[in-house]
């Protein structure tokens, strides 16, 4: 009896743990802390999740719900830095499937959490691939003509197929032939292609070329700004090196951020001042249509010149990078697929129109950047604008790639190589401190060491942009799915990764010969 009765009392305590537990966990959910068994796969996730923040720009209430730790004033922060920032932890899985699917990062789901439409996906997706790196695309069709724009169809077709080949790793089917969601991130799936003999290769991988891609990214904005601000006040006696210089004084405050809640409020209004942009330029580019040399436009190539042209066209459709946590923030996941239809579709048509337009107006003229070709007037309020944009996009590329350089280096416990970056206040500590610091002063440095717009967008396309939406996506597929695939899929895979390969050498290689050459020239001068 005795024992009968203390069997009971055991059942009972463990019910109102387990319950007590399910309440905890909920409300540090609702807070935005996530429970991590693979940190890898949760710091990549979480650095999605960042970019879908910033990137969203129309979802404030939520930053405001879910981003704002609770409990009194004066609490003390996260140890973590600022890890509330992250939305809900982990995707849900979509709807039809089971309650809960276990995954790379731990399992899915149970807790509500606020949903984005496919309209608010969508728009996502076009803030990733309309930027202010489509202003290198006529100089593009500078060096590939009529195949220049064909590639921008291409790059579009195929960035939309990796895209959804990229989503469908996320799921298998279960012993009931349910198809669930296992994985939430990009490195999640890398990780489930190298198990069992190196289960964290794959995810090491990614997040090297995650980290060279946002690197590369700021490197770019720095570079951008310095060459609008010198072509757009070019009477004043400041070199662009030195606008460079100035650019990065206004943007170290940036090493000392700890969330980008105060930079995407902006991310709307700089959207929609780029799009205003964009129609300016073409609409300068209409009045100008009599003189259009449509002559030069031909089906040659620049033999040199075209392969980097090919690394500027894949990197301003790179969107795979965040596209797991957005597919897994939508209230029907089902949309994905006619989402990324429509979304490239309008960027190969607006991509495709712009470039045109734009080269036919100043043929062999072409800069690097189009807004240089402006007249002065008009020339330094565009540039201002984009100047603004560019600084004001700046923080998020930054800030991802410092998150993920302290999630491998500093926050992962007995594998990491430096003490953490957090002392137990939450507050950065002086070490913590100078890895941002050095991390903006090294993308100076390449700005003024390598000044060169077009250059270092086609090496970065070439090297982690067709790696990240090419190669990568169709290799996963094979090796996840292979026996579910028909032969015209498994025919696509094959292609592209081959395709993708052979561009992404050639471009690399024929960008780190110009940059190269281009850092002699300016040595000799």
């Amino acid at each position: 009896m005795a024992t009968l009765l203390r069997s009971k009392l055991t059942n009972v305590a463990t019910s109102v743990s387990n319950k007590s537990q399910a309440k905890v966990s909920g409300m540090f959910a609702r807070m935005g802390f996530q429970a991590a068994t693979d940190e890898e796969a949760v710091g990549f996730a979480h650095c999605d999740d960042l970019d879908f923040e910033h990137r969203q720009g129309l979802q404030m209430d939520i930053l405001k719900s879910e981003g704002e730790p609770c409990g009194e004033e004066g609490a003390e922060p996260p140890v973590e830095g600022d890890i509330h920032y992250q939305r809900g932890g982990a995707p849900l899985p979509p709807s039809g499937s089971k309650d809960q699917a276990v995954g790379a990062g731990g399992e899915f789901g149970g807790h509500d959490k606020p949903k984005i439409t496919a309209w608010e996906a969508g728009w996502n997706v076009t803030n990733a691939i309309q930027g202010m790196f489509v202003l290198g695309l006529p100089y593009a069709i500078l060096h590939g003509g009529y195949l220049g724009l064909f590639l921008i169809i291409f790059a579009a077709v195929v960035c939309c197929y990796t895209g959804k080949i990229l989503i469908a790793c996320l799921y298998e089917e279960n012993e009931d032939g349910e198809v669930v969601r296992v994985r939430d991130s990009y490195v999640a799936i890398a990780n489930a292609c190298c198990a069992p003999r190196f289960p964290t290769l794959g995810g090491r991988v990614v997040n090297v070329a995650q980290i060279i891609e946002l690197v590369m990214t700021c490197i770019l904005y720095v570079v951008v700004s310095g060459n609008l601000m010198y072509n757009s006040f070019p009477g004043l006696p400041v070199s662009q090196k030195s606008w460079s210089i100035i650019a990065t004084a206004v943007l170290l405050p940036c090493a000392f951020l700890k969330n980008l809640k105060a930079v995407s409020k902006f991310s709307l209004l700089c959207t929609l001042a780029h799009f205003v942009i964009n129609i300016l330029v073409i609409a300068y580019c209409l009045s100008r249509a009599r003189d259009w040399a449509w002559e030069k436009v031909k089906f040659y190539i620049d033999v040199k010149k075209f392969p980097i042209s090919i690394g500027i066209i894949v990197f301003s459709y790179t969107s795979q990078i965040f596209l797991p946590s957005l597919e897994g923030n939508m209230q029907q996941p089902s949309e994905f697929h006619c989402m990324m239809n429509w979304t490239h579709i309008a960027a190969c048509v607006l991509k495709g129109l712009f470039a045109l337009v734009a080269y036919l107006t100043w043929a062999d003229e072409t800069k690097e950047v189009i807004t240089d070709n402006l007249p002065g007037s008009i020339r330094a309020v565009v540039n201002l604008f984009l100047v603004a944009k560019a600084l004001l996009s700046y923080p998020l590329p930054f800030f991802a790639a410092v998150e993920v350089l302290e999630k491998s280096l500093f926050q992962e416990g007995s594998r990491a190589f430096f003490p953490a970056c957090y002392g137990g206040d939450g507050r950065l500590k002086s070490w913590g401190l100078t890895l941002r610091c050095a991390l903006v002063v090294f993308t100076l440095l390449m700005a003024i060491y390598v000044p060169h717009f077009a250059l270092l967008m086609g090496l970065t396309g070439s090297l982690t942009g067709a790696g990240l939406c090419f190669l990568l996506p169709s290799l996963f597929h094979l090796r996840l799915l292979w026996r579910k695939l028909l032969w015209h899929q498994v025919f696509f895979d094959v292609a592209i990764f081959v395709i993708g390969g052979i561009c992404s050498v050639s471009g690399f290689v024929h960008s780190l010969e110009g940059l190269i050459e281009a850092y002699r020239t300016n040595a000799e001068d």
